[in-house]
């Protein structure tokens, strides 16, 4: 197994301890807005994990019809998402 292998499975650990923790304790909401999703993984990645349907959109009674998001799975998703690794544009050689 390679180094970077092995530091990817130790960061997947870490962040996925942290998740449950945060869960178990109740800090966090487990429904995250449209918006706040945008602002954590970029609107085109939240974009395309809803036309893929990896992702769906889901109402609460009472709050109009604002769209709420599963924080579990959108951040399952985006774990499992490798365009994380990707170089941003401006950081690319050309």
């Amino acid at each position: 197994m390679k180094i970077e292998d092995l530091s990817l499975l130790m960061l997947n650990a870490v962040n996925t301890g942290v998740a449950n923790a945060v869960a178990e304790s109740g800090a966090i909401s487990s429904l995250i807005s449209k918006a706040d999703a945008y602002r954590l993984y970029g609107r085109s990645n939240v974009d395309r994990w809803l036309t893929e349907q990896l992702i769906s959109p889901l109402t609460v009674p009472g709050k109009s019809s604002k769209k709420f998001l599963d924080r579990t799975k959108l951040d399952s998703v985006a774990a499992a998402s490798n365009r994380h690794t990707y170089l941003p544009v401006a950081d690319r050689k050309l």
